[in-house]
């Protein structure tokens, strides 16, 4: 049986933590039983080079860029999957923010 739940990854900057990860739990991430807002957060940097076409919120066109980021680690449950990341589109700052989606084994699966 496949497991419902979806592991959610995103890097954001760290001045954009509190907005996204609120969006996160308003389209139902994070949820464990009785509580809310769960995710586990990590420090990194993003690496990237945009295009002359690009529209960066940080860096420069055409050339290789880095940016202190927070990793972001949460999940929802499949059905959620849409608004979870619609709700990240909308409160980061990146054109094409990047966001994996790992499917997550049930127990019933091991």
């Amino acid at each position: 049986m496949q497991s419902q739940q979806l592991m959610i990854v995103v890097g954001v900057p760290a001045e954009h933590l509190d907005p996204v990860l609120e969006a996160l739990a308003a389209a139902g991430a994070g949820v464990v039983g009785n509580y809310t807002h769960c995710a586990f957060t990590s420090d990194g940097t993003g690496r990237f080079r945009p295009s002359a076409a690009a529209h960066p919120a940080y860096g420069q066109r055409e050339q290789i860029n880095s940016v202190p980021e927070i990793r972001i680690e949460t999940f929802c449950r499949r059905a959620n999957a849409r608004a979870v990341v619609e709700a990240i589109r909308q409160a980061h700052p990146y054109e094409e923010p990047v966001i994996y989606l790992i499917p997550l084994l049930g127990e019933d699966e091991l």
